[in-house]
């Protein structure tokens, strides 16, 4: 018996031939050969199909490591107390050997004792800072200290429910870190984390500590001869993020403030100063890239450059004052890059819904990071059930800068042809840029009418998303639940609670949501979800990819409305028993001429644009569901 056969038993699954494909070509990527593409579709069993063979690997090279790197907690959290326990007792039942294993985090995912124990005073300017009342902010504080003692982790996942707030008064960053000076260095949660890890063959992580690992040399994470690469479709995404960063006139002012003691009162007054300097350049600045270096902007961050490195130097090194100097050169590496305008980096003026503006910088692509830092290096499988874009994986492999690959598509143990329909409303009208339209609203309704509610509407903004739930609370005697009204947790136990009921949203619920059986017999995307066409940042890689003469439309904008609509369009069928209709209120994915492209990305669903077959397909659903 394989581990695969032991580990499917186990959970008594069943053998599916594309998980078995998969295993196998894993497997030829630990004897070396290369770098591997894998799409399985849901259902798969991926999971196995890439523990398999890497327990194999390592049963019987012990002096091995294999890194799994995710992008989600929860699929982390999946993999870390279900997936790989599972596997792990089944290569031991195969092999008669254990394989240790440990979930690796970034550091300001675990409590910090020093600053649980001692609280400086700069944690005062971020109390103030924070959006709840004093007394519910410091209770919840005492909370997680009490916690961080008890707990022998520290990880934040196991910690008791809490704000971003509070957690940020227990945890620091790397940077804000005492290192081999603290004085509680031999009891730290990320040095013990990191010893396990070290010390382990199998190591779960995240693609954010994976683009941490890649930017700093390959000191966050424990050398390792394969790394696993799951839910790969946001790896662009996440190490972008990853690389990117910020800078707001409170941002200077909180750190100015809370260094004041350590400053000279020229040097304070100078950086109270810069903020408001910072405040007034971003008032006139258009939200839009920043490309002039003579901007009143740029030599407001250049300013800000200077007055931080003189801060700096009069922080001074001293243990008691590393958290003050943290934030200090965050703000000068922050502000020099920002002022540098690097080709490579893009750099613009964003609007906060609560804060007023910012300047942002994020890399121009992260491929040639990538490809040097983690591809060049390392054996890579990237697997996820949403790879292929337009039908094919090149711009995937392009987007992350692997240019020698072999690539599978495993299939699905589903049949898209046969339990769901994809309905094109070509009849509408295209989409405009004054949001949903009325004939778009009332076939949602007259939709939703016929499948008896069970929807899961995936709307282009927020904005239409509140304009679709109000038309239909109007039209329809239905439990309409929209994104905002509680958290997301909780309007998804609503939603599977209530068959009836129907959840819209953004795009989180894109990705983010996993309904098997009749509570989502009916998705509704209203628009090709095309990135936004004043994004700063895909503006400037569209332009990029053009400068080199190819289709910066189709390499950026298209991709990524391809993979958003694979995946968005993937929340229909689950399981083997699911059926249902996905609902694009787009003529345009039928009627353009990126229009194939875009279809290819999304199963194999059987295709129509006739309304009055879709509405009896639904009707006959709803008659059929229990009730």
């Amino acid at each position: 018996m394989s581990i695969l056969d032991a580990a499917v038993a186990a959970i008594g699954g069943e053998r599916r031939e594309g998980q078995e494909q998969m295993a196998r070509e894993v497997a030829k990527t630990f004897d070396g050969f290369g770098h591997l593409l894998v799409q399985a579709g849901t259902g798969t069993g991926k999971s196995l199909g890439y523990l398999a063979p890497a327990l194999a690997h390592l049963a019987a090279a012990p002096q091995s490591r294999v890194i799994v790197a995710t992008a989600t907690l929860a699929l982390q959290r999946q993999l870390a107390t279900k997936d790989i326990p599972t596997a792990v007792a089944a290569a031991q039942e195969v092999t008669g050997k254990t394989i240790r294993h440990a979930v690796l985090k970034g550091r300001s995912n675990y409590a910090c004792l020093h600053k649980v124990r001692y609280a400086p005073e700069a944690q005062n300017a971020l109390f103030a800072a924070a959006d709840l009342p004093a007394s519910e902010l410091g209770s919840e504080v005492v909370m997680l200290r009490e916690w961080a003692e008890l707990d022998e982790t520290g990880d934040r996942d196991d910690a008791p429910p809490h704000t971003p707030a509070a957690w940020a008064q227990v945890s620091v960053s790397a940077r804000e870190c005492l290192m081999a000076e603290c004085p509680y260095l031999g009891e730290c949660r990320v040095e013990l984390a990191r010893d396990t890890a070290r010390n382990s063959q199998l190591v779960v992580t995240n693609h954010a500590l994976l683009a941490v690992n890649a930017m700093n040399d390959g000191n966050a994470l424990p050398e390792h001869d394969v790394l696993i690469i799951d839910e790969a479709h946001e790896l662009v995404a996440r190490v972008t993020s990853a690389a990117s960063a910020e800078l707001s006139p409170q941002q200077v002012e909180r750190v100015a403030k809370a260094a004041l003691d350590k400053l000279s009162d020229e040097t304070g007054a100078d950086l109270l100063d810069a903020a408001d300097l910072l405040q007034e350049a971003l008032d006139e600045a258009d939200l839009a890239r920043v490309e002039d270096p003579e901007a009143q902007l740029v030599f407001t961050l250049a300013r800000i450059r200077d007055l931080a490195r003189t801060g700096l130097s009069e922080i001074g090194p001293a243990p008691e004052s590393k958290q003050l100097a943290a934030g200090m050169q965050e703000v000068f590496e922050t502000a020099e890059s920002m002022a540098a305008l690097n080709p490579n980096s893009v750099v613009w003026v964003s609007e906060r819904e609560r804060f007023g503006r910012q300047v942002c910088l994020a890399p121009l692509d992260v491929a040639e990071l990538m490809r040097a830092q983690v591809f060049d290096e390392t054996s890579a499988v990237l697997t996820s059930a949403t790879l292929k874009i337009g039908g094919d994986f090149t711009a995937l492999a392009q987007s992350v800068g692997m240019d020698d690959y072999r690539a599978i598509d495993v299939g699905s143990p589903f049949d898209y042809g046969k339990q769901g329909i994809l309905y094109i409303a070509k009849d509408l009208p295209a989409p405009g840029r004054d949001g949903i339209t009325a004939p778009v609203l009332e076939r949602v309704s007259e939709l939703i009418w016929a499948a008896g509610g069970r929807t899961l509407g995936l709307f282009a903004s927020q904005r239409n998303a509140e304009a679709a739930a109000r038309w239909c609370r109007q039209e329809l005697d239905m439990d309409i639940l929209c994104q905002g009204d509680a958290q997301l947790p909780e309007l998804t136990r609503r939603f599977i609670a209530d068959e009836s009921a129907c959840l819209f949203g953004t795009l989180s619920l894109w990705q983010g949501v996993d309904v098997p059986g009749e509570t989502c017999q009916l998705v509704i995307i209203d628009k090709i979800p095309f990135p936004r066409p004043d994004d700063p940042l895909m503006q400037a890689r569209q332009q990029a990819v053009s400068d080199r003469g190819g289709n910066g439309f189709m390499a950026v904008a298209a991709t990524q409305a391809g993979l958003l609509l694979a995946q968005g369009s993937g929340r229909l069928i689950r399981t083997a028993s699911d059926r249902g209709v996905v609902a694009v209120l787009d003529p345009r994915l039928m009627t353009a001429r990126y229009g194939s492209f875009l279809r290819a990305s999304m199963p194999g669903f059987w295709t129509t644009a006739d309304t009055e077959t879709v509405i009896a397909a639904l009707q006959r659903l709803d008659h059929s569901a229990p009730k």
